[in-house]
């Protein structure tokens, strides 16, 4: 089971990576600590298209170090954060990177515990964003 060390290592690799594209890390055990790290790897990346992180025990802070990740990234296209903790505040964290975000076009938030503030925080990200096709907020 990859926890927080292996994910911030992974998210080490990730930032001077060129070639990988795709990073499916779901049911494990990465929490916060392990997504900021993939979230800090992801603002250097210019070659992963899809990072799949559900079921894991990701929750606001994580989301947030994500969401500043998103800001800076310009190939991630898919980014699944299914059945994890993410609530109001982690959900406005992805908003925020999103609102400058030019490349992803699926964002999977379901199962989480996202309410009202949350889901007003991404739609004032939809505003700005151009690029976002898919957002699934189910069972939240």
């Amino acid at each position: 089971q990859i926890g927080d060390a292996g994910a911030a290592g992974l998210g080490e690799g990730i930032a001077a990576n060129a070639a990988l594209t795709k990073l499916h890390l779901s049911s494990n055990k990465i929490d916060n600590v392990g997504a900021v790290g993939l979230g800090e790897g992801l603002t250097a990346n210019a070659a992963l298209t899809t990072l799949t992180l559900g079921i894991n025990r990701i929750g606001d802070a994580g989301a947030v170090g994500l969401g500043k990740g998103l800001a800076a990234n310009t190939a991630l296209t898919t980014l699944n954060l299914f059945g994890n903790h993410i609530g109001d505040a982690g959900a406005v964290g992805l908003g925020e990177g999103l609102a400058t975000n030019t490349a992803l076009t699926t964002l999977d938030l379901s199962s989480n515990k996202i309410c009202d503030a949350g889901a007003v925080g991404l739609g004032e990200s939809l505003a700005a964003n151009t690029t976002l096709t898919t957002l699934d907020l189910n069972w939240n």
